[in-house]
């Protein structure tokens, strides 16, 4: 007879076989045991735990000669051709290779026609998500409405890619992955049968390799029972397939522990001269710090550390606390991305290990905090808690000093010669002691018959806001009237032009151009200052009219002339408008030409200028 693989010749034949699913299993035969057979099943989960083996033997329980029984007998010649997969009336089809429309069509086709030896025609369907989208569209209306003897069993590993047109027709069954300690059993169950001798230890590495699926913990079983003659041991895995082992982390985790970074690149060097990988070494000591950090969290159930507590070292575990540990396990899920795009990954790894020897340097952020809430209740001398808000906190007693260990701030110790407590009260210090050290400031000598007005203990009195205003209106008339008189060529206007405002008030020009002046500052201080600018204004019943020397303070004007008539209106009670025009300088001609200095024409010519003004 030529070699069957573990993972074959250990397929389940029964639904009490099924390792880890005991859920699918129950529900699977108590819907047969009642009849109550569905037309279409979804069966769903990671690889290798085991879906195309349950839809194999849900074929065999309702096509059994004996059946529809939860227990198929697998002698009957029905039950023989669905294990040899030559039974006409089962038919498996991959939804890789056949995910296409005309493949749905063919399988309406066949399915008009009953089943030539069998209760039930049954489709299973692995990879379903495979299909295309038309394909799964051409399926709808097959799986639900098929003939009475029809029954669709599909297989996915990503639920997720199938249509939830789908998933409403079918009966969902979720696969989880199988549990360490499972497929530790299944795999002795295995070595007994090939009569092999196979340590836990061995078997452990090979089931947590596995990540809870059965057919790769076979797979891998068969090639570990092909180099090790008879005898599983871990040290043969160990060096076959190039591990580290927990023996040799051990030693290069102790030597990070007590910081001698030479003799752990030591170890790293070796390592990789013996042929591990450096992704198998990150892969190690990842494994390694996770059971660290689960020992230090009091975990020891040996299906999740993979070995015996008393195998990691005992040193590293008292030399790290959890935080540095974890921060630890943080590097190297680092360090296993980032070595796909390093330029050395043999420098990246060296590295990474360097750190590990200042590891027990490590604070965390949580550490720091905590930290700084026990030192400030001492360095606040009410040792180590914290004062309520309402009372106010004294300062520590000279007979009190700071603990060992903590930092000295000299903004809180004392000069020597002063009082303990200067302003237990609060406030600032008298001014004799706020000159310097030794220094007294003379007292403030006060006239006989000086008199303010009012005292200390009297309430200033109010300002008033007329008042405020007209001193605004007459700084601004006055302010106008020089800018008048600088210009020689302008006649003074007169100022006692009288009109009344919207609010009853009696205004001159002046007192108009400065009362909106200081509007427009209190939000717009650059067109407050450029109208300040301004030359004599000319107001009529709807306009206002003036002009200013400036170019630029004129495109500011002419760009908010609409804000500044909006307040011009507000203020006079009706419509007004804002005209702002360049004002032209008259040319005066020189009586006689002067000539040019040498030193002027000079840097005229130095820097390609040209005079414009000047005697």
């Amino acid at each position: 007879m030529s070699y069957e693989v573990t993972a074959t010749r250990r397929r389940p034949q029964q639904f009490d076989d099924l390792v880890g699913q005991e859920f699918v299993a129950a529900t699977l035969k108590n819907s047969i045991k009642s009849g109550k057979i569905a037309h279409a099943y979804l069966f769903s989960g990671p690889r290798g735990c085991g879906k195309t083996s349950t839809a194999r033997i849900l074929a065999k329980a309702l096509n059994c000669q004996n059946g529809p029984t939860d227990t198929p007998c697998g002698t009957c010649s029905n039950c023989q051709e669905i294990i040899k997969g030559s039974s006409l009336d089962v038919i498996e089809i991959d939804g890789a290779s056949n995910n296409s429309v005309e493949n749905v069509r063919q399988i309406k086709d066949e399915i008009q026609f009953p089943p030539s030896s069998s209760k039930y025609k049954i489709y299973i369907i692995d990879e379903v998500h495979m299909l295309s989208t038309s394909a799964f569209n051409a399926l709808l209306k097959t799986i639900e409405e098929p003939p009475e003897y029809v029954v669709f069993i599909f297989a996915t590993t990503e639920l997720q890619k199938v249509p939830a047109t789908i998933k409403s027709r079918c009966q969902q069954y979720n696969f989880r992955l199988v549990a360490i300690d499972k497929v530790k059993e299944c795999l002795a169950d295995a070595a007994r049968e090939l009569n092999i001798q196979a340590d836990d230890e061995a078997l452990f590495w090979i089931a947590r390799e596995s990540t809870g699926s059965m057919r790769d913990a076979y797979t891998l079983f068969d090639q570990v029972v092909a180099f090790s003659d008879g005898h599983i041991t871990y040290e043969k895995i160990r060096d076959k397939l190039g591990l580290v082992g927990v023996d040799r982390l051990n030693s290069v985790f102790e030597a990070c522990a007590q910081a001698q970074t030479t003799q752990a690149l030591g170890f790293i060097d070796e390592f990789l001269q013996n042929g591990i990988s450096i992704e198998q070494l990150i892969s190690n000591s990842a494994d390694y710090l996770r059971s660290l950090l689960l020992i230090k969290n009091g975990v020891t159930k040996e299906s999740l550390l993979g070995n015996s507590v008393e195998r990691y070292s005992k040193s590293v575990l008292d030399a790290w606390n959890p935080i540095q540990i974890e921060r630890a396990l943080s590097i190297f899920l680092t360090l296993y991305r980032d070595i796909r795009y390093s330029l050395s990954p043999r420098y990246e790894i060296e590295l990474t290990f360097s750190r590990l020897c200042w590891l027990s340097e490590y604070v965390s952020n949580a550490e720091v905090k905590k930290a700084i809430d026990a030192a400030k209740g001492l360095l606040a001398g009410v040792g180590g808690v914290a004062a309520s808000a309402s009372a106010p906190v004294e300062a520590p007693a000279s007979s009190a000093p700071l603990p060992e260990g903590l930092p000295r701030f000299s903004a809180l110790q004392e000069p020597e010669g002063s009082q303990t407590n200067p302003f237990p009260n609060g406030g600032p210090l008298p001014p004799e002691q706020s000159v310097g050290a030794g220094a007294v400031m003379p007292p403030t000598e006060v006239p006989a018959d000086y008199d303010d007005g009012w005292t200390n203990t009297d309430t200033p009195p109010e300002e008033d806001a007329a008042y405020e205003e007209q001193l605004q209106a007459e700084e601004a008339q006055a302010s106008y009237e020089d800018s008048l008189e600088a210009n020689e060529n302008l006649q003074k206007p007169q100022f006692d032009e009288h009109f009344t405002t919207a609010d009853g008030r009696d205004l001159t020009i002046a007192q108009l151009r400065g009362s909106i002046v200081a509007e427009i500052a209190v939000n717009e201080g650059f067109i407050a200052s450029a109208l300040d600018r301004t030359g004599l204004w000319k107001v009529s019943e709807d306009k206002v009219e003036t002009t200013i020397e400036s170019s630029l303070d004129l495109q500011l004007l002419q760009k908010n002339a609409v804000t500044i008539a909006d307040h011009l209106s507000k203020l006079c009670g009706r419509q007004m408008a804002f005209i702002v025009t360049e004002k032209q300088l008259e040319q005066t001609e020189e009586s006689e030409s002067k000539e040019i200095p040498a030193q002027v024409q000079t840097l005229v010519n130095a820097f390609k200028g040209t005079i414009v003004t000047g005697n």
